[in-house]
């Protein structure tokens, strides 16, 4: 059992990061005292304050842009670069030196996540940094602010719990801890946003959860963050006369949430200057995404104001003059977020995919469909089946026909659902949904922390891992399996089948091996190959070294491929070496797999490595 006496939680967010932490020395079962630390950062040039939120920003000035002693912080003195709210609103008026959504960057697989490509639409001149080195500072900004508030209790002694989205695959998940473990996170584990939010909830109640919910019970976590739309299934379960949440599925990754919004809004307001007579550029445009991204949240979050003036700098010399003034009306913000976003569809809704150009512009690859109703229909659609394959979830009514799995309450997450409009349109779409099928309608669960709940709840989960307080089961959110090419005489134009060979099994827990059949495989040494991966969330009666020889595109997704050159030590490069092939998904949260050669004590590791190469 753990020493620390804090277990911290680190919500590593797309647009805000927060700290919350359990003091365990103080904590006794499920009544824990809690809190969220005010993080020191600055707000202005030379302008200290502590706020709970740390927004996902990071401004690089130009070296005669601000005065000596303007990025100066109490821990460090003076810095390059500026993270948090004055980078944020420093960024508002100067968007090409400002980075954002790197966490969303950080999951992107079809970019060099290590190389310096923020900001990605910057001139030449600017200086840039990688996804991974901006999530390194968010976090050490955060490590050293906590330090530097409790010198008593310094932050590698502590547990450590950092939040990414459940839709996250092996390589992003890889990335985050690779830039936990540079940013000094010591003991350090990763757990899903939409657990979070619920372990909040669980923790705020007191105790009192197990009066709101019972057995049977399948709560849908709808968590809609700046970048991602993160969907869960949670079940209600008895086991030896005590109520357990197991968690039963997460949607596929969807790069839609408060980013687009933001953008939607801008365009919306860029309208409304055209008819006016003032055309943005693309640089105003975009400074107008981060301003209508902060009036956004000032809308959400207090509901007497009706209107928030928006001013974009010119670029021109006439700073002030120059400057677009307008305004994001409340009627505008609900319009477009409702309508584009929530749209009321029934539930054989699936989102839209169209024909894409043959060019596009580098970036983040989002969601070609806005609609979250539509994914989440898809998301229900596809799970369908889901309790009749889990045990101790057999037994659970469903309604006979029954075309999507139905979900009995609801626990929203994400700074969006501060308009009680947005949660009445999901929920009266899924109860619409429900009452098609005859099915009782899915209640509210009430008392969600809207803005901290992830931190919190991260935090609380560590405190849980320790034996107190109550657990949500699950493990991985998906089975893994990797490609085995078959050996086949070579014919024109046809390419070796390929078996799918599950290699993790959905739900194995974290700190747990598995150890494949006694079949052994080819391993290629000394050369270039390629790894291929497979996930799915749909197949779990697949036990490890279950062989796949076909399977449907709902089954299984195909991964990030690694390119790799294995050491061929001392053999012939090319040959090809009988290998066991051994799993583990570590304590952290990450999956490794391992080829462990015939009769040798050698042990070739195959990682979800970022830069499209494997280790070994």
């Amino acid at each position: 059992m753990s020493d620390a006496r804090f277990s911290i939680g680190i919500d590593l967010g797309t647009t805000h990061c927060a700290l919350s932490y359990v003091d365990t020395t103080a904590s006794d079962g499920e009544k824990t005292t809690q809190g969220v630390l005010p993080v020191a950062q600055l707000t202005g040039p030379g302008a200290i304050d502590n706020l709970d939120l740390l927004p996902s920003f990071l401004y690089l000035p130009h070296p005669d842009e601000l005065a000596s002693g303007d990025l100066y912080l109490p821990w460090t003195g003076q810095r390059e670069f500026a993270v948090g709210e004055f980078a944020r609103s420093r960024g508002a008026a100067t968007p090409i030196r400002l980075v954002s959504s790197a966490k969303s960057w950080l999951c992107h697989p079809g970019v060099d996540r290590r190389a310096a490509i923020l900001p990605n639409d910057a001139p030449p001149e600017v200086a840039r940094v990688s996804p991974l080195e901006s999530s390194v500072r968010y976090l050490t900004h955060l490590r050293e602010a906590w330090d530097h508030a409790h010198p008593d209790a310094p932050f590698s002694q502590q547990d450590i719990t950092v939040t990414i989205p459940a839709s996250f695959d092996p390589a992003a998940r890889e990335l985050t801890a690779e830039a936990a473990e540079a940013a000094g996170y010591g003991r350090m584990t990763l757990l899903e946003e939409p657990q979070a939010a619920l372990y909040s909830w669980i923790q705020k109640s007191g105790g009192q959860w197990r009066k709101q919910v019972k057995v049977g019970d399948i709560i849908l976590v709808v968590d809609v963050g700046g970048g991602t739309t993160d969907l869960s299934l949670i079940a209600v379960i008895e086991r030896e006369g005590n109520l357990e949440l197991h968690r039963v599925a997460v949607g596929e990754h969807i790069l839609l949430g408060g980013d687009n919004m933001d953008l939607a809004l801008a365009h919306v307001v860029a309208r409304k200057l055209a008819a006016q007579g003032t055309q943005a550029d693309a640089w105003q445009l975009r400074a107008l995404t981060y301003a209508c991204r902060s009036a956004k949240e000032t809308l959400l979050s207090d509901p007497s104001t009706d209107t928030v003036p928006l001013v974009v700098p010119s670029r021109g010399s006439k700073l002030i003059g120059g400057s677009i003034r307008t305004e994001l009306t409340r009627a505008e913000l609900t319009q477009t977020i409702l309508e584009g976003f929530f749209p009321q569809v029934d539930s054989a809704a699936r989102p839209v995919s169209r024909a894409r150009a043959g060019l596009t512009q580098l970036g983040l690859p989002y969601a070609q469909d806005a609609g979250i109703t539509r994914h989440l229909a898809a998301f229900l659609g596809r799970q369908v089946g889901a309790l009749a394959e889990l045990e101790g979830l057999r037994d659970i009514a469903t309604t006979e026909g029954a075309t999507f799995l139905h979900p009995t309450a609801v626990l929203f997450n994400g700074g969006v659902f501060k308009s009680p409009l947005l949660v009445e349109r999901i929920m009266g779409t899924l109860n619409g949904w429900l009452g098609a099928e005859g099915a009782p309608q899915a209640r509210l669960l009430e008392g969600a922390d809207l803005d901290l709940a992830v931190a919190r709840g991260a935090a609380y989960y560590g405190y849980v891992r320790r034996g107190q307080g109550v657990r949500i089961r699950g493990g991985t959110a998906r089975a893994y399996y990797i490609a085995i090419e078959s050996a086949m005489p070579a014919v024109p134009g046809l390419e070796p089948p390929v078996q799918a060979l599950c290699v993790a099994p959905f739900g194995m827990e974290e700190g747990t091996d598995a150890e494949l059949p006694a079949q052994e495989f080819g391993l290629v040494v000394g050369e270039p190959v390629h790894f291929r991966f497979f996930g799915s969330s749909v197949r779990r009666q697949d036990q490890v070294g279950t062989l796949l020889d076909f399977w449907g595109p709902e089954e299984l997704q195909e991964l990030e491929e690694i390119q790799a050159t294995l050491p061929s030590a001392g053999r012939t490069a090319g040959e090809v070496v009988p290998v066991k092939l051994h799993a583990r998904v570590t304590e952290a949260g990450t999956l490794e797999l391992e080829a462990v050669p015939r009769g040798t004590d050698e042990r070739w590791k195959v990682e979800f490595d970022v830069r499209g190469n494997a280790n070994a």
